[in-house]
């Protein structure tokens, strides 16, 4: 197949690919030739019929075949003498839309190639790694989040009005055109106001009851309410407050630590301790990852391709609208234009991902399966009961599968270069980290 060079400017090339109508037929007659010792037809043994009759009984089925794989093949070629990657999938168009057979084809692809990247030396990059440590008052003080959360409710001073976030216990008696319902009462019922456990409306007139009291409490059952011969009505409770109770925190002891699973109180703090240093290594990863980031793109400079940074940048533009317009769901809004701003960030993005990709390449990073297998767990957790679904999802979705690919592969090219880079431990307070970590908010 012919190929003349149409552009060679930047990163942009094209091409015309000329296929003469002898070469399309050979092709034709070579897969006719493979496909004839399996051919039947009528009049004729198996493997017998003549290549004549093959290709007029079935040239014209074989034609599309035939050109498609010679196109593929001539591109597949033509990189591998040119010893370059196309950024995306290279556009491809027939240009003699009025071909008949007999003509030659000609064929015009497109594409950006990937640039040269740069040999960088990795042991040039310096950066500090953030060493946090967990002090008894930061276990202390999640010691105290725990009580908070597991709180228990104790009698209020007798004659005291309930508030929001109250216990009232209560014997009720629910009815609808003055007749008691199934299912609407209950004896020493324990209710938090401001739990929204009960119908809307009902919770907040039994605030500002005192023990003793009975108080009718009227609402309105939803239109929606599960219980059709109920929804929509209004019904009247009639409730009698037994007693007003106040929220308290747990106490700090070995109950507590049952309660979360611990076997006892130092147990429950070695695990808080753990934890917590737990999620400030992982917090200073992401610090760490910026800092040797930020080495990175000082160290490099090459050509990027233009179309890689467009859709980059207005990625970006897209998601930070819809960070600031939260109350847009979906996609059906003006059509959101891209900064300089956004395409100084995309070029800093596309870069970095290039060039970790081809540190990855040279270092022979791979993603293991149990690797893969991990990462769709984690994500399928967000779809409980259809955690089969979504595994079958991403088996046939090969772009899924790249997305989740994508973040654990560069998380190791980064421990690649970690392992090379000149990193120094600096002891800091959980204070200093938290705001080393606001600060990659505010970049």
């Amino acid at each position: 197949m012919q190929v003349t060079e149409t552009l060679n400017e930047g990163l942009k090339r094209a091409y015309t690919m000329i296929l003469t109508a002898q070469e399309l037929d050979d092709k034709v007659t070579e897969k006719l030739k493979e496909a004839q010792p399996e051919v039947e037809l009528k009049g004729f043994r198996k493997g017998k019929v003549p290549l004549p009759l093959l290709k007029k009984q079935f040239g014209q089925r074989v034609l599309g075949e035939a050109m498609q794989e010679a196109v593929d093949g001539a591109m597949a070629q033509h990189f591998e003498d040119k010893g370059e990657r196309p950024a995306a999938e290279p556009a491809v168009k027939m240009v003699n839309e009025d071909w008949k057979e007999g003509d030659d084809v000609e064929i015009e692809m497109s594409y950006e190639a990937l640039p040269d990247i740069p040999e960088v030396d990795l042991s040039q990059i310096k950066a500090e790694r953030l060493v946090a440590k967990a002090d008894d008052e930061a276990v202390d003080e999640a010691l105290a989040n725990l009580a908070e959360s597991a709180q228990d409710f104790k009698d209020r001073k007798k004659g005291s009005k309930s508030k929001d976030g109250d216990q009232v216990v209560i014997d009720f008696v629910g009815k609808v055109d003055g007749e008691p319902f199934e299912g609407g009462s209950a004896e020493d019922y324990p209710l938090t106001l401001g739990s929204n456990s009960f119908i809307p409306g009902f919770e907040e007139q039994l605030v500002g009851v005192k023990a003793g009291d009975e108080k009718d409490v009227t609402v309105t059952f939803p239109e929606e309410y599960q219980a059709e011969h109920l929804a929509g009505k209004e019904a009247v409770f009639e409730c009698k407050i037994k007693e007003v109770k106040e929220p308290v925190a747990a106490e700090v002891n070995d109950e507590l630590a049952t309660k979360y699973g611990a076997e006892s109180l130092d147990d429950l703090k070695a695990q808080i301790k753990e934890r917590l240093e737990a999620e400030y290594a992982g917090a200073a990863r992401a610090v760490l990852k910026r800092n040797v980031l930020d080495e990175m793109d000082k160290l490099v400079s090459f050509d990027l391709p233009p179309s890689m940074v467009e859709a980059e940048a207005k990625q970006i533009a897209h998601q930070l609208w819809h960070e600031e317009n939260p109350e847009v769901e979906g996609h059906d809004h003006p059509e959101i234009e891209a900064t300089d701003e956004h395409k100084t960030l995309a070029e800093r993005r596309v870069r970095l991902g290039l060039l970790l990709a081809e540190l990855g390449q040279k270092a022979e990073v791979e993603v293991s399966d149990a690797e893969m297998t991990q990462a769709v767990m984690q994500q399928a957790r967000q779809y409980p009961g259809q955690e089969r679904q979504f595994f079958e999802f991403v088996q046939n979705n090969p772009q899924m599968r790249q997305q989740l690919r994508a973040p654990i592969f560069e998380e190791k090219v980064i421990d690649h270069v970690v392992e090379q880079a000149q990193i120094s431990d600096k002891d800091v307070s959980k204070a200093d980290l938290e705001k080393a970590v606001e600060a990659l908010d505010d970049e």
